[in-house]
């Protein structure tokens, strides 16, 4: 289950965001970075960010809780950044938050930090699966925080929704991108992780996590008449991406290999 938190106070932007994320506080006296609808991609990169977040959750992967939160732009209205305040008033409603982790730094590959084999192979295996194309060396989107490993930022994940065309054969498509994951070279066997990870997935797990995503951000468009359409296109493209599972492993520990 999802929580639903409302928005108190707007307390700062993060500039380093490409989509002008900020985090704020709300009645739960929580800290979160907001996502907002306003920016770039819209909604579409919300609906990413939930349900390819909440897989990975489901996996074991360390990914910050995500809630739903409401926000009212007036929060914002001493922000002096123009462009920040009006993406603000575009962002009326419910948006996307992912706890806020107080002192975590960007995880970079130079930095030191190793996470183990088996971690990063099924980060991989993950973002393989998701189609997640924004995780390479220059823009990692992963924080170190007390020792280990936190997943953020999946917005750019299931791109098939930006068009919804010719989805049987991308289902089963094998992701170029995968060959420039910063994890790639510090990655133990993907088909080991396949092994552990593929059992954990299931259609209901699937169904529950894309039921999850507010009908407001499922809107009538790209063929699809309603919220119920785009729930079915969700889950018909993540099962059969699930019904290959394997092929999709296979090619990357041939990237990974050299084979």
């Amino acid at each position: 289950m999802i929580r639903h938190v409302t928005a108190t106070r707007y307390v700062t932007p993060l500039r380093e965001g490409g989509s002008l994320p900020a985090v704020v506080e709300a009645d739960d006296d929580g800290l979160y970075v907001a996502k907002f609808r306003g920016a770039g991609h819209g909604v579409k990169a919300l609906v990413a960010e939930l349900i390819a977040g909440e897989i990975g959750r489901a996996l074991g992967l360390l990914v910050p809780e995500i809630v739903l939160v409401d926000f009212d732009p007036r929060l914002a209205a001493a922000e002096p950044d123009q462009e920040i305040r009006e993406l603000l008033q575009r962002s009326s409603g419910v948006n996307v938050g992912l706890d806020f982790l107080p002192g975590a730094l960007s995880f970079d590959p130079a930095a030191g930090f190793k996470p183990p084999p088996e971690l990063c192979a099924a980060v991989v295996w993950f973002d393989s699966f998701v189609t997640n194309v924004d995780r390479d060396v220059r823009n990692t989107n992963m924080l170190v925080w007390h020792g280990r490993l936190w997943l953020i930022d999946h917005g750019s994940a299931l791109y098939i929704h930006h068009t919804w065309k010719d989805v049987a054969a991308h289902a089963v498509k094998p992701m170029a991108a995968i060959k420039s994951h910063v994890l790639m070279p510090m990655a133990g066997s993907i088909l080991e992780a396949d092994d552990r990870l593929a059992p954990m997935l299931t259609s209901e797990l699937l169904g529950s996590i894309i039921d999850s995503v507010p009908d407001e951000w499922l809107a009538e468009g790209d063929g699809l008449a309603d919220p119920a359409a785009h729930r079915a296109a969700y889950r018909d493209y993540l099962e059969r991406r699930l019904a290959v599972h394997r092929q999709l492993a296979e090619e990357a520990e041939r990237v990974r290999t050299g084979a």
